[in-house]
């Protein structure tokens, strides 16, 4: 990370803290490492942001549904899913600093550290070494690549390292008064076999067609020993996934539509393209037959913030066995290679999974500008969140020129109209200017002053927060300014 976008990425942070966006849990306490509570903006903005993946993954297909699955789940759940066995991380501690890493987040930083510095043979070749240990599950190899690395702890500065061995991730607790282990159960790691599970309930009860997903957005937990980056890795997260069930054989071709079609969702908001990429997964789990990942380019490297899955049938089966309740399908279109009907199948799965506190970020720090405004006469900035308007916390504030002379009264009688269709905020605190700096930092597209013009011909000013120009308008046209650029329709298509 080079010290510009360090400095961002420490600016943006700061920023959400004293706007109201994002604050550590228990910060009285001293806060609790990896947890965090989203303030008055930040969840109206986390809102947003699954209305936007709701409309675009529910509203926008007739044969997509939601649901909402409980966190807890029966635990052989856990065991038909892989979680139980399989569920765990690469990690290696200091035996000078008795600091724990994950040995996979250690090369990846020397790997980014060469790519940074135009090595890119260095960072191919130890990025394909990396990935052949970790698909071989050779745990003694991701040693031997931190050592050939000469990779320290930042710590303590020495390469006094354990081996590596797994850790799994899930958080265990009992249900029911008597604590022991027949009654252990888990805080779901993901929310993707909520929907599994549901499969045939919903199937049934809303006589779904192949093909036809089910999307939900929950929360998950993951015992991370190594949390870092602000929110991009957290142990208590929310997802917002689509899981598509198709016929087999056709997985590919449904594949390949997703993967483009989430992408172009990430595109709609106005983000640079330049600033996604695909990658691909050279390690497949064991469940995947294709995965791609839709990465962005934060201020410390390109991370994941979508993945696209093809997960075969391995899901339902795995349900199938342990349950002992049939998860076939029965397809009564006709095969045109047979002339027969499809019949009875375990459908296949693509699975969208979408990190929503990973795109809340990627928000923030797409939107943050800190904008010079300087002229010859005088110095002067801003900072500025340039968020989509259909996505900002507060659509409009409006602001009394003063506070006297019936002023306060027309500006809250205009509000009134207003905060049925939108989230608006009044304000008659300060001069007018910072007044605007301050919406202007939270990210509010439009600001309506209310001055003594307004009581006698029903005019504002409306000021736009990107271009700072200011129009007089009638207030019966404010619905229809507003309305207009905060329109989902500026995002669906």
């Amino acid at each position: 990370m080079s010290k510009a976008t360090d400095e961002l990425f420490k600016n943006v942070i700061s920023h959400a803290k004293e706007y109201g966006f994002v604050f550590q849990s228990s910060e009285i306490y001293d806060g609790l490492s990896a947890v965090y509570d989203y303030g008055q903006n930040g969840s109206e903005l986390k809102n947003n942001i699954k209305t936007y993946w709701w409309k675009a993954m529910v509203q926008m297909h007739e044969n997509i549904v939601g649901i909402d699955a409980a966190i807890f789940m029966h635990p052989t759940t856990w065991k038909a899913s892989g979680h139980v066995d399989g569920f765990s991380d690469p990690m290696i501690d200091n035996k000078d600093s008795k600091k724990r890493y994950r040995a996979d987040q250690l090369l990846e930083d020397r790997i980014a550290k060469y790519e940074n510095e135009g090595k890119t043979d260095k960072a191919a070749a130890l990025q394909t070494a990396m990935d052949d240990a970790l698909k071989a599950e050779d745990l003694s190899r991701l040693k031997e690549l931190i050592i050939e690395q000469e990779i320290a702890c930042p710590v303590s500065g020495t390469r006094n390292w354990t081996d590596v061995r797994q850790f799994n991730l899930m958080f265990s607790t009992q249900v029911g008064a008597i604590a022991d282990e027949s009654d252990t159960i888990y805080l779901r790691p993901e929310t993707a076999q909520g929907i599994f599970v549901n499969y045939l309930n919903v199937q049934k009860s809303g006589r779904m067609k192949i093909p036809f997903g089910i999307a939900q957005i929950g929360k998950a937990f993951r015992n991370e020993v190594i949390a870092r980056q602000f929110i991009i890795r957290m142990r208590e997260f929310e997802q917002m996934e689509m899981q598509f069930f198709v016929r087999p054989g056709t997985q590919k071709e449904w594949f390949n539509q997703w993967k483009e079609a989430r992408l172009k969702w990430h595109l709609a908001l106005g983000t640079a393209p330049e600033k996604y990429r695909y990658h691909e997964h050279t390690k497949l789990a064991h469940y995947a037959d294709a995965a791609y990942d839709i990465e962005y380019n934060f201020p410390f490297g390109f991370k994941e913030v979508e993945g696209i899955h093809s997960r075969t049938d391995f899901d339902l089966s795995q349900h199938q066995q342990y349950s002992g309740k049939k998860m076939q399908y029965f397809d009564p279109e006709v095969d045109p290679e047979t002339g027969k009907p499809f019949g009875n199948y375990i459908p296949y799965v693509i699975e969208t999974s979408i990190g929503l506190d990973r795109m809340f970020l990627l928000t923030l720090i797409n939107a943050y500008e800190e904008e010079d405004l300087s002229t010859d006469e005088k110095q002067d900035s801003r900072t500025v969140l340039r968020l989509p308007p259909v996505l900002a916390p507060v659509k409009a504030a409006i602001f009394p020129l003063t506070k006297k002379d019936g002023l306060p009264e027309k500006a809250r009688e205009i509000m009134d109209k207003l905060k049925l269709d939108f989230n608006v905020q009044y304000e008659e605190k300060d001069a007018i200017g910072k007044r605007y700096r301050r919406q202007d930092a939270i990210g509010t597209p439009f600001c309506i002053t209310v001055d003594h013009q307004t009581l006698e011909d029903n005019t504002v000013t409306i000021r736009y927060r990107d271009t700072m120009q200011q129009e007089r308008v009638a207030t019966d046209q404010l619905e229809k300014i507003i309305g207009d650029m905060v329109s989902w329709k500026t995002v669906l298509k």
